[in-house]
């Protein structure tokens, strides 16, 4: 769902999670901190996104049918390698995929959910690129 904005010099934040409540959520919030801010519900969605919106910082959910956050990213990484990555898992099983993504040579971090707002904001605060 695309949240509009009328700043082209903001920071491009894809936000991807299969529960859309949540996508559409960190979309907002987000929004109110001076991002542009899209969000996805799937990692297939992320990838279609890539080229239209341009984001400078992908936010996504780990475990997703179909194409999982490690498989997109992994995949972001080649096409907009300047694009920084933060992963969100609700799951354990989120290890094999990161050891995954390890062996690639490509290192994303993780942050377990639930997260509160106010650390994601902080957090991505710290990885936006200067623009």
């Amino acid at each position: 769902m695309p949240v509009p904005t009328n700043a082209a010099s903001r920071t491009r934040l894809l936000i991807a999670d299969d529960e859309r409540l949540i996508a559409d959520t960190l979309a907002l919030i987000f929004l109110k901190e001076g991002y542009e801010t899209l969000a996805v519900y799937s990692g297939e969605a992320i990838l279609e996104e890539l080229e239209g919106f341009q984001p400078d910082l992908l936010l996504s959910d780990v475990v997703m049918t179909g194409i999982t956050g490690v498989q997109a990213a992994l995949a972001m990484q080649k096409t907009r390698p300047s694009c920084k990555i933060l992963l969100l898992s609700g799951q354990a099983d989120t290890g094999d995929l990161f050891r995954e993504s390890r062996v690639q040579g490509l290192h994303f971090e993780l942050i377990g959910k639930p997260v509160d707002p106010c650390v994601l904001v902080a957090k991505l605060k710290e990885m936006r690129p200067a623009c």
